[in-house]
């Protein structure tokens, strides 16, 4: 019997596992929702210096770690918890990063309480569609690295007293969550992220 050809994919998402798993289902579908957001923009600030399947790979330890980063909760946490933290092999045991977890969280909460959402606040740095390529190819993606909405949002959160969050670090996680299509035209994926960003209702701010 023969056997049916796998759908083409981003090279970095073919890898079977949690990294197709997670490039088939989650990479580039837009989302609204605070916790999962505030998730990614920790989880991308834990991954400075690593890669992203180290970090894929103990998310559900992370999420464990903070409270499924519940925003409020995760606001709350003590010096004791920084250090419950630091004793858990099962994370990424890095002072500074569990630390701007802790006020980004805080700082997040500030965040809402201004502008309705963190979906509100993270979706109006969304590009322009006339300023991205319409069909990109697999070599117009590998040189997306930042985007000037990117340095914008890094150089907005820094001062509002973020940390961890570089014009890279964001830029990444425009892309994991939608903000952009960086599937490339030939990945199976892009038209089902083009089809779920067309009908995306996009939070306003109050």
């Amino acid at each position: 019997m023969k056997v049916a050809a796998e759908p083409a994919r981003c090279a970095w998402g073919s890898t079977p596992g949690l990294m197709l798993h997670y490039h088939d289902t989650e990479w580039g579908f837009p989302t609204a929702d605070n916790s999962r957001l505030f998730e990614k923009l920790c989880l991308e600030g834990f991954q400075s210096g690593l890669s992203w399947s180290t970090i894929l790979n103990k998310r559900d330890d992370f999420r464990r770690c903070f409270k499924n980063f519940e925003i409020n909760k995760v606001s709350k946490f003590t010096e004791a918890d920084v250090e419950r933290l630091m004793a858990d092999a099962s994370i990424v045991r890095h002072r500074g990063k569990i630390e701007s977890t802790i006020n980004n969280a805080q700082r997040c909460r500030e965040l809402i309480k201004e502008c309705g959402s963190l979906g509100a606040y993270i979706w109006q740095f969304e590009p322009q569609a006339s300023t991205r390529p319409k069909r990109p190819t697999a070599a117009d993606v590998s040189t997306f690295i930042t985007s000037p909405e990117s340095i914008a949002l890094s150089k907005d959160l820094k001062k509002r007293g973020w940390s961890f969050v570089g014009p890279t670090t964001m830029y990444a996680f425009m892309q994991s969550m939608g903000l952009v299509n960086d599937h490339h035209v030939g990945c199976y994926v892009w038209k089902q992220v083009e089809d779920a960003r067309r009908s995306f209702e996009r939070p306003r701010t109050p």
